[in-house]
């Protein structure tokens, strides 16, 4: 039996703990984050979409973000009313009206293309000892270059669809091309996202025209033979030391394949998660190399991986470490159907960073 003065004790300590606790959460330090977006390429305003989305989801109570633009003759600071500000890129920080400096504790990635997706802008995170929550430079470079990575990926044997490759100003025969890898083909920019550059060509009159349109993104194109299937896509996160695998979506496009358009616009593709009737063998190959690749790779926060599944098997097509991240976007779905929200997903993207 317990006395009174017992309880009146359990109770005192109950109530200091308590205080403690609450004390304990006021003291919680509320980090800056640097939301940064824009970018070079023909993802800009995809790029600026993404950034509002994170902004607009944070965790208030923990994250402060600031939209920070970058673009090739400018980065700076964006607030809510629309002024900006510069950047000092010696430090990258901000100085406020008033003289207050805004220094970041860490970068929220969002510039899908160059200089965010390909390492570029990483290695300056880098050499500052700011971190970020996608994959390291050296991994960003890597998987944002189709030909280096499909080189990687292959390597594990691992399938891909056969393929040519070739460099501005070499000859390409294209007879040859198309006597070895059939018709139709996809000709790829071996440096791009969101399909920017991408065709399908039906006939060989057409490669010389899809060869220009990809030349306009790089220095480097890839021809690839066509795979009937169905394109399936897998997103991963690290939480904490759990490699979280999410359920998988099946894309459909209503176009002649996921390209820009369909990506982006609204009806232009079916996006179904999980897939239906998906052989699950399928299921766990896709799973079980998407998890062999991340860890293989060392990445961080969240990315996507793409395949095509075919009656032979499944087919590698490419690694997004900047995937997208609007609600309707594909992560933010597979999240979603695991019960993770939207806001859920960047927090944990961002404390994985730390």
């Amino acid at each position: 039996m317990v006395n009174k003065t017992q309880r009146t004790k359990k109770a005192s300590t109950f109530g200091l703990l308590t205080v403690i606790d609450l004390l304990t959460d006021i003291q919680v330090e509320m980090k800056n984050i640097a939301i940064v977006c824009g970018g070079y390429s023909g993802e800009y305003e995809i790029s600026i979409q993404s950034a509002q989305v994170v902004a607009d989801n944070l965790d208030k109570k923990r994250f402060k973000g600031y939209l920070v633009v970058i673009t090739r003759d400018r980065w700076y600071y964006k607030d809510k009313s629309g002024e900006t500000v510069e950047i000092d890129r010696g430090d990258f920080s901000i100085s406020l009206k008033g003289g207050k400096k805004i220094r970041f504790d860490g970068i929220f990635n969002a510039i899908h293309g160059t200089p965010g997706e390909d390492g570029k802008l990483l290695g300056y995170f880098d050499m500052l000892g700011l971190p970020y929550t996608s994959c390291s430079a050296d991994v960003s470079a890597l998987t944002f270059n189709k030909f280096l990575c499909n080189k990687f990926v292959r390597s594990y044997g691992i399938t891909l669809a056969k393929s040519a490759s070739f460099v501005k100003g070499e000859e390409i025969p294209y007879e040859e091309i198309v006597q070895s890898l059939g018709l139709p083909l996809f000709i790829k920019p071996a440096c791009s996202g969101s399909s920017v550059g991408v065709t399908k060509v039906k006939n060989s009159s057409e490669l010389p025209g899809a060869i220009s349109i990809a030349f306009k993104e790089g220095d480097r194109v890839i021809i690839e033979e066509f795979i009937d299937g169905r394109e399936i896509a897998c997103g991963l996160i690290m939480k904490k030391k759990e490699l979280i695998v999410f359920p998988l979506t099946e894309i459909i496009s209503k176009k002649e394949f996921f390209d820009y358009e369909a990506k982006y616009t609204k009806g232009m593709a079916d996006e179904i998660t999980p897939p239906v009737d998906l052989p699950l063998q399928a299921e766990l190959d896709i799973k079980a190399v998407s998890s062999f690749l991340y860890r293989e790779l060392n990445c961080k926060g969240f990315v996507r991986i793409d395949y095509i599944v075919s009656k032979d098997g499944i087919y590698f097509i490419e690694i997004n470490t900047v995937p997208g991240i609007s609600n309707a976007s594909i992560l933010p779905q597979q999240a979603n159907a695991m019960g993770m929200s939207i806001g859920e997903l960047f927090s944990t993207a961002i404390e994985a960073m730390f």
